[in-house]
């Protein structure tokens, strides 16, 4: 088991919601949702571009293709309200305790299209000479 993988227990609380992994149909047969799952998190655990998915998971196009549909069907957004619906049942989350990140970093005045100081100094001291 990896850093980044499910335990039997969180995959459990998952598996209830993932489309069927048999679909019926002919050819090669679906991936383990387990699997795919897993190499999931590890990209986005890690940073990582898709084609670096370690081999463990599966060939990155599938992993990739899989995370796409369900991202475009919506299994993700379903998978987080009901993970938040059980936790707001177990009162496992806390509503008094808040944190926002307000750190900003200022960029300078030539990053938005002024001119920079130095440029517009060189300029005037050439067309003098």
């Amino acid at each position: 088991m990896s850093r980044y993988d499910l335990s039997d227990e969180e995959f459990a609380l998952l598996e209830a919601f993932l489309p069927p992994e048999r679909s019926g149909k002919r050819g090669k047969p679906y991936r383990c949702h387990r699997m795919v799952l897993n190499g999931i998190f590890w990209i986005l655990r890690s940073g990582a571009p898709w084609r670096y998915l370690p081999e463990c998971y599966g060939p990155w196009s599938t992993v990739y293709g899989r995370y796409r549909q369900w991202k475009n069907n919506g299994l993700f957004q379903t998978l987080l309200d009901a993970l938040e619906a059980r936790a707001r049942r177990g009162d496992k989350i806390d509503f008094e305790f808040a944190a926002v990140d307000g750190s900003t970093i200022r960029a300078h005045k030539s990053a938005a299209g002024a001119q920079k100081k130095g440029l517009r100094h060189r300029k005037a001291k050439n067309d003098r000479g």
